[in-house]
């Protein structure tokens, strides 16, 4: 698996310079370009679209905080994709089976103004907890690994992971609840996929 962080020099840590991997990136840009190379070898030319392609995915990649820690763990991992498998907070499974419950019934007719105002509440507390679990993943979390030491990295990276996936359980419970309140509107949470491994079940299957 490609080493997205070595493509910019990077050693394979968290805290990043986004300015500085924004003037990288144009650099590399620029010297790989295929319009510089189109007098070159054919040879030539297909190492400059590789190369080319490469720098883009590795600036996708890393560019976004949360999406950089899903492409650690699979590259500390050593697999290119991993099935994302939410995982669902402990402390709020009790309010989790409630608003499950507030769905189902969603599902058989339409909401009269006090349910309606129920899950609305309910969709604003769980975007300000994913909120929050983002702000822990980017955080605390990304801090400790990459202050551990390389007996601690196994410990931080399933802390990683597990954040990763209980905020990817809470997107999908919005997604849902946004769904029975506006069944017109098919926009999904912002936000990358997380294509990363996580343990534990979930109410439905994760929205890609």
């Amino acid at each position: 698996m490609t080493d997205f962080f070595e493509v910019f020099g990077l050693e394979r840590t968290l805290a990043i310079d986004g300015a500085a991997l924004q003037r990288r990136f144009y650099e590399l840009s620029r010297r790989w370009h295929p319009d510089f190379h189109g007098a070159a070898s054919a040879e030539a030319q297909a190492r400059a679209l590789e190369e080319s392609a490469r720098v883009n995915a590795a600036y996708r990649a890393l560019r976004d905080p949360l999406a950089r820690v899903g492409y650690l763990i699979q590259l500390e991992e050593g697999r290119a994709t991993a099935a994302l498998k939410p995982k669902a907070p402990p402390a709020l499974l009790a309010e989790m089976f409630e608003i499950q419950e507030a769905l189902e019934e969603a599902k058989a007719g339409p909401l009269d103004d006090a349910a309606r105002a129920a899950l609305t509440e309910q969709r604003a507390g769980l975007e300000a907890r994913m909120a929050e679990a983002a702000a822990r993943i980017v955080g605390p979390l990304s801090a400790a690994w990459d202050a551990a030491a390389p007996a601690g990295r196994p410990a931080a990276l399933n802390a990683l992971k597990d954040a990763l996936a209980t905020r990817a359980y809470l997107r999908t419970v919005i997604d849902d609840l946004t769904a029975a309140l506006d069944p017109t509107d098919a926009t999904a949470s912002p936000g990358p996929p997380e294509r990363v491994g996580g343990r534990g079940g979930h109410v439905g299957a994760p929205h890609q």
